[in-house]
């Protein structure tokens, strides 16, 4: 059974076919989005998109959200349908997009190129363990840093959200720069 809050999904053939008719949301980090994006898209980071709200709600086309896979872009289709707004997920998010040899686009030059939040959080994880593995041989008490990433890790997977990635974003790295989100927030109002 499916809730009003539950997003539509669109799959990629037919966000394809359909892609000049909607406005497509990126709500993945500044860096990632810079790494390659659907065409037109605009970026939108998930923690941002309660700014953006206000220029969302004077827009009238169709919305697509994507993200990297399609669980960021799935909550904030609920997000948006919690403010009465209708939101649709592309199926696969942008990985799915290229899987199926479709072009993104990418900034000519000096744009903020960055690891996928996926990348940054295996290596981050990755790097706590070891160095808890490693302090292990010291004092047996660090190889609970490791045990605490691997149950981070495994309470991410059953509720779906991630907690180092949240924290991760907050870098100044992934982080937009107050004037690339408000040209975002101009480009939509002039799609309105």
């Amino acid at each position: 059974m499916t809730s009003p809050l539950d997003p539509r999904a669109l799959d990629v053939d037919a966000a394809r076919a359909r892609l000049s008719g909607l406005t497509v949301i990126d709500v993945r980090t500044p860096g990632e989005y810079a790494s390659g994006h659907l065409p037109g898209a605009l970026n939108i980071p998930l923690d941002q998109l309660d700014r953006a709200l206000p220029a969302l709600r004077r827009h009238h086309g169709e919305l697509l959200v994507v993200c990297a896979s399609g669980a960021r872009s799935e909550n904030a289709c609920r997000l948006l349908a919690e403010h009465g707004m209708a939101a649709m997920t592309l199926t696969g998010g942008t990985q799915g997009w290229a899987r199926s040899g479709h072009e993104l686009d990418r900034p000519a030059s000096g744009g903020r190129r960055t690891w996928s939040m996926e990348r940054q959080v295996r290596f981050t994880a990755g790097s706590i363990v070891l160095v808890g593995l490693a302090l292990g041989l010291l004092h047996p008490a660090w190889q609970l840093l490791s045990a605490g990433v691997a149950g981070g890790l495994v309470l991410s997977a059953l509720t779906n959200t991630c907690g180092m990635a949240a924290m991760l974003s907050k870098l100044p790295h992934n982080r937009p720069r107050p004037a690339e989100l408000d040209a975002t927030l101009a480009a939509l109002a002039r799609r309105a």
